[in-house]
C-alpha cells in the first residue's frame, strides 16, 4: 500500500556524515555552524547535555534550536560510527541512557530500511521550505488526535519520518506527496483539501491510521502506513520519547535535510534550491 519515503533517501545520509569536532568556539548562525562530535567522549557529552537541557523548562525559547542541531549531529556521529555506542551510553547519566537508546535504535531502524543502495549522482529535484511553528504543528496534531483518538506524538513522529516536518517538498520514487507522504489513491480515500498542506495531511493520516486499527492497535496501523517492521519500530521509538517527554518533540524540531551523492553529503538548507546545497565535511574513522 504504501511506499519508498523520501526521508529514507536522506537517512542514508546520517551514516555517511560526521566529522568535525575541536577547534575553537565559532559564532553559531545555522546547522553548519554546529560541530559533530568527533570520538565518543564528545558525543556522550553532547548527547548529556542536549537531552536535558531540551526537556528542562528553564531552557530559553533562543537556544532550542540550537540544541536541535546540537541533537541531530550528535546522533549522526553515533550512526557513523556504531561501534561507539556501547561506549557513549556507559558515559551516559542513567537518565540520558534509555534516551539515547532508543533514538539511535530508530536511525538505525532508518538506515537498514534504507539499505546501502546506490548513492545518487545528483541533487534532489526537491523545495526545501521552512515548517510551521513549532506551536502550529502541535496544535495540528492536536487537533487531529481529538478527531481520531491517534496519539499526537504518532503523527509528529511520522511527520518526522517522512519530510523532516514538512521540510522537505517533493514526490518520492513512488510517487508519494506531501508532507505526510500520501500516494494518491490513498489520499483520495481519507485526505481532504490539500495535499501539500501540513494540517489537510496531518488529519488524513489520523484517519488511515484510525481506519487501520488505531489507537487501540498502533503497531498494526503502522504497518498499513508502511508495510516494515523498521519503518513502525522508529516511528514507535521517536513517538514513545515524545509521549513520555513533550518537549522531546522541541529536538527534533531543528532536525535538519541531509542528502548524499556521490560528491558527498550536502545540507539542503531552507530555501533550497535557491539557496544552495551546503557539502558537509566526511566521517572520521
Amino acid at each position: 500500500m504504501r511506499r519508498a519515503t523520501l526521508v529514507l533517501a536522506i537517512v542514508v545520509a546520517v551514516a555517511c556524515s560526521g566529522g568535525g569536532g575541536g577547534g575553537k568556539a565559532k559564532v553559531v548562525d545555522g546547522p553548519d555552524d554546529v560541530a559533530v562530535p568527533s570520538n565518543p567522549a564528545q558525543t556522550a557529552a553532547s548527547l548529556a547535555h542536549v537531552e536535558r537541557a531540551l526537556r528542562a523548562p528553564k531552557t530559553r525559547p533562543a537556544a532550542v534550536d540550537r540544541l536541535g542541531w546540537e541533537q541531530q549531529n550528535a546522533y549522526r556521529a553515533l550512526s557513523a560510527h556504531p561501534h561507539w555506542l556501547e561506549d557513549v551510553v556507559a558515559r551516559l547519566p542513567t537518565d540520558v541512557q534509555p534516551i539515547v537508546i532508543a533514538n539511535e535504535r530508530a536511525e538505525s531502524d532508518l538506515q537498514a530500511l534504507a539499505g546501502e543502495g546506490q548513492r545518487p549522482r545528483h541533487l534532489p529535484d526537491w523545495h526545501i521550505v521552512s515548517p510551521p511553528p513549532v506551536e502550529v504543528l502541535r496544535a495540528y496534531y492536536g487537533e487531529a488526535e481529538a478527531s481520531s483518538g491517534i496519539p499526537w506524538a504518532y503523527l509528529g513522529s511520522i511527520h518526522l519520518v517522512e519530510t523532516r516536518l514538512g521540510r522537505i517538498r517533493g514526490t518520492s520514487s513512488a510517487g508519494a506527496q506531501g508532507p505526510m507522504q500520501f500516494i494518491p489513491e490513498t489520499w483520495a480515500r481519507y485526505g481532504q483539501g490539500d495535499i501539500n498542506d501540513n494540517r489537510d495531511a496531518i488529519l488524513a493520516a489520523a484517519r488511515l491510521l484510525q481506519a487501520s486499527g488505531g489507537p487501540a492497535d498502533m503497531s498494526r496501523a503502522l504497518r498499513r502506513y508502511n508495510n516494515s517492521n523498521r519503518y513502525v519500530e522508529a516511528v514507535e521509538s521517536y513517538a514513545q520519547l515524545m509521549l513520555s517527554d513533550e518537549r522531546a518533540f522541541l529536538g527534533y524540531y531543528g532536525w535538519q535535510v541531509y542528502y548524499p551523492t556521490t560528491d558527498g553529503t550536502f545540507l539542503l538548507p531552507e530555501g533550497y534550491p535557491g539557496k544552495p546545497a551546503r557539502k558537509i565535511s566526511s566521517p572520521r574513522g
